[in-house]
């Protein structure tokens, strides 16, 4: 791992956030939250860490801990109902109710899809069609990576068998300064920006830019919905002000998160906040949390074409924008 790192669906230590709270309810009860990030502690989790630090989750009477842990499924933890949330993405959530479980995306906190095709620019890729007969580096034919490529290729009209995938893992960054990849697919707040800052000159194709589909979000489950409605608007309320906070103060947000990330400070500090800013422009929305249908339709059409799910899913049942604020 590197100065920067990415979201991926890998799930780490847990860290948790000394805050004052108030009681959640006339009882005194306070509601201790464990909650699978997905990744290690990293700016990108900027408006969470914000959110514990300004109070926003402690109003809500709610305490987060920070799950970090690779050894931790928190969709399958989720739709189970031993745990009350997670933060994952939509292509999870609809491979997990293929699947049977009762996990619902209740609040958008990335409004746009974060994946970008990197390339030398010296191919003179300008288009998703300019990737037909091209060898393209990944992580593997899984995750959001995958999904964003196969969309773009969709969007493009090109074949997925005109294209040639190569399982990098996750080392995009070494396989193109090395030579070995002249094409990658990765986080946009990630991998182009580390190449850049390298001194390569490298076109970027932007997923968003092309359609739109569900990133990351939270996810609850069917049983929270029906008995604990509050806790859910309690979280999507203070994690909203986390993400308003965090657009308008992102070098009051850096500062926070150096409590959070305890190697920040010894990383870049301009290439974090190039990293910051640019995750900061898929964050922003008219209304924080509210979660597109179209995005959510593109996302069940692309995964059954792929084989991902049997069929496109009953969407109405797999995300909400009852919680948005």
């Amino acid at each position: 791992m590197k100065k920067v790192v990415l979201l991926t669906l890998g799930l780490a230590i847990s860290l948790m956030g000394c805050i004052s709270i108030r009681p959640a309810n006339e009882a005194g009860e306070i509601r201790r939250i464990k909650l699978p990030m997905g990744y290690i502690p990293n700016i990108q989790y900027a408006p969470f860490y914000v959110a514990v630090d300004q109070g926003y989750f402690a109003e809500e009477g709610i305490e987060i801990e920070f799950d970090y842990s690779f050894e931790t499924d928190g969709v399958a933890l989720t739709g189970a109902g031993e745990i009350s949330f997670a933060v994952a993405s939509g292509e999870q959530v609809l491979l997990a109710r293929s699947q049977g479980l009762p996990v619902v995306y209740v609040f958008a906190w990335y409004q746009q899809f974060p994946i970008s095709v990197v390339s030398r620019a010296v191919l003179g890729i300008a288009s998703p069609a300019d990737l037909r007969g091209k060898t393209v580096g990944l992580p593997g034919p899984f995750g959001a990576n995958y999904i964003g490529l196969e969309a773009l290729l969709f969007e493009g009209g090109v074949e997925a068998s005109e294209v040639k995938l190569d399982t990098l893992g996750f080392n995009q960054v070494e396989s193109f300064v090395a030579g070995k990849s002249d094409i990658v697919v990765g986080y946009a707040a990630n991998e182009p920006i580390v190449l850049r800052a390298q001194g390569l000159d490298v076109t970027e194709l932007r997923v968003s830019d092309y359609v739109q589909l569900v990133a990351n979000g939270l996810v609850s489950n069917e049983a929270t919905i029906a008995n604990e409605p509050e806790l859910i608007r309690g979280m999507a309320r203070a994690l909203a002000r986390g993400i308003e906070f965090t657009i308008a103060n992102p070098d009051e947000a850096y500062n926070v998160s150096l409590k959070f990330v305890e190697n920040l400070k010894d990383q870049d500090k301009e290439l974090q906040m190039q990293v910051l800013n640019t995750s900061i422009e898929f964050w922003k929305a008219e209304r924080i949390g509210y979660s597109d249908p179209q995005g959510w339709e593109n996302m069940s059409a692309v995964m059954a074409k792929m084989g991902m799910i049997p069929a496109p899913e009953d969407l109405s049942k797999a995300f909400t924008n009852e919680f948005a604020p």
